[in-house]
């Protein structure tokens, strides 16, 4: 089933995210917590893609064995170093497995990339190209956003225009980096409205049930820590159960809050934790099914 369809259908959705093993060996394994995820019934599964695309094979199976199961699934694709051959053998592979949804970003640039090196040798720079593409191959097209303003733009100004020719290439919906104040998501999406972006926006949670995650999370999202989480981590950094409980109440709480604030789509990052996904479903399921009904 097509993601745009599923969001149309409901007033407020809730995802998945999960990311396939670096090794072979480990595959079988992230098999299996993809289906553990699908018993607690999300509207959709995503599927990562490692850097420079070195894990798309196990990214398409793990998608199909999510679609078996009977749980859509959104494969991500990024452009990084793939050739134009490349992402033609990929899409016809994804079709062949019946994946209709697929996230189309431009991927991290690469940090072993040697100088002179043409990163992007299908020509295709931007995620707005990648999404041209993957319309025109009749999927249903995803896309990412960055409430705090990508790492890489130049302002946040700069950042909304370059997400507004990403929607105008064709996403059906945009999914958030993840953020650990509602107050910046609310800004960002006023901001949107205002550049006339009025695709649907999916909220990306991360639970923080390891202190030292935290800093690992600013590098990669650019996202601010409010002192309340940071006084969590400090607080129980040296005890795993108090913090993984703690960082499973925070989390809640903000779904709670945008929930309660209007927001349509709820997205978790699991971290491959099935557990942790469904200790959060069991403190907000019952607010999600009153808010559908």
């Amino acid at each position: 089933m097509k993601i745009a369809d599923i969001l149309n259908s409901k007033k407020v959705s809730l995802s998945f995210e999960v990311f396939p093993p670096k090794k072979q060996e480990a595959l079988e394994s992230i098999k299996n917590t993809a289906i553990n995820l699908t018993a607690l019934k999300p509207d959709f599964i995503s599927i990562t893609y490692g850097a420079g695309g070195t894990t798309q094979a196990y990214t398409a199976e793990i998608a199909e064995a999510i679609e078996k199961a009977g749980t859509t699934s959104l494969a991500h694709l990024t452009c990084v170093r793939s050739t134009t051959d490349a992402l033609q053998y990929i899409i016809k592979n994804l079709k062949e497995k019946n994946i209709t949804n697929v996230l189309a970003l431009r991927g991290d640039f690469p940090k072993d990339a040697v100088k002179g090196e043409n990163v992007f040798p299908s020509g295709f720079c931007h995620a707005s190209d990648l999404v041209s593409l993957l319309k025109k191959e009749g999927f249903c097209v995803g896309g990412a956003c960055y409430p705090e303003g990508h790492p890489e733009s130049l302002s946040r100004d700069t950042d909304i225009e370059n997400l507004k020719h990403k929607v105008d290439a064709g996403v059906d919906f945009l999914t958030t980096q993840m953020f650990f104040d509602n107050d910046m998501l609310y800004s960002f999406l006023y901001r949107l409205q205002s550049a006339g972006i009025h695709v649907p926006v999916l909220a990306g949670i991360m639970p923080i049930t390891n202190a030292n995650q935290v800093s690992r999370m600013v590098d990669l999202s650019n996202a601010y820590i409010p002192r309340k989480l940071l006084s969590i981590c400090d607080r129980f950094r040296n005890s795993p159960e108090a913090m993984m409980q703690a960082g499973i109440a925070y989390a809640t709480d903000q779904i709670i809050d945008l929930i309660s604030n209007g927001v349509r789509g709820i997205h978790i990052y699991t971290m491959n934790k099935a557990e942790i996904a469904s200790a959060i479903l069991k403190n907000v399921s019952e607010i999600i099914k009153a808010t559908n009904n």
